[in-house]
């Protein structure tokens, strides 16, 4: 599976970015997928991650309430809408697939990531 992410860009504080990744491979649907993100100087971190069948997501507590992860297996896709965004949300956004859960196990894959920068 090759993943291709994009949508990221610079906003300011307040304002909504919409991340997509596109992916090859006629296995997609059998992936959970997610994101992560790592800003300078830290370590990458999870954010979300949407179930194979879209019906459960899973979030980081820091962006619960403002970021929505959805799916259309038949656009071979996943989606990251990114509402409220803050200053603290920039970093390097990447998108990844796996066998299990994105927040406790490795992904099997990444993507390329694409860069989100909040001003204040």
């Amino acid at each position: 599976v090759q993943l291709q992410a994009s949508g990221g860009g610079l906003v300011q504080a307040g304002d909504s970015l919409r991340l997509s990744c596109a992916a090859s491979g006629r296995t997609f649907s059998s992936y959970v997928m997610g994101w992560f993100r790592q800003a300078p100087g830290k370590e990458r971190e999870f954010v979300a991650d949407v179930s194979w069948s879209g019906s459960s997501q899973y979030y980081a507590d820091s962006v619960k309430g403002r970021f929505t992860i959805s799916r259309d297996n038949a656009k071979n896709s996943v989606y990251l809408q990114m509402n409220s965004l803050k200053p603290e949300d920039t970093a390097v956004y990447y998108c990844a697939a796996g066998d299990v859960s994105l927040r406790t196990g490795f992904p099997r894959y990444w993507g390329q990531g694409t860069q989100v920068t909040v001003s204040s």
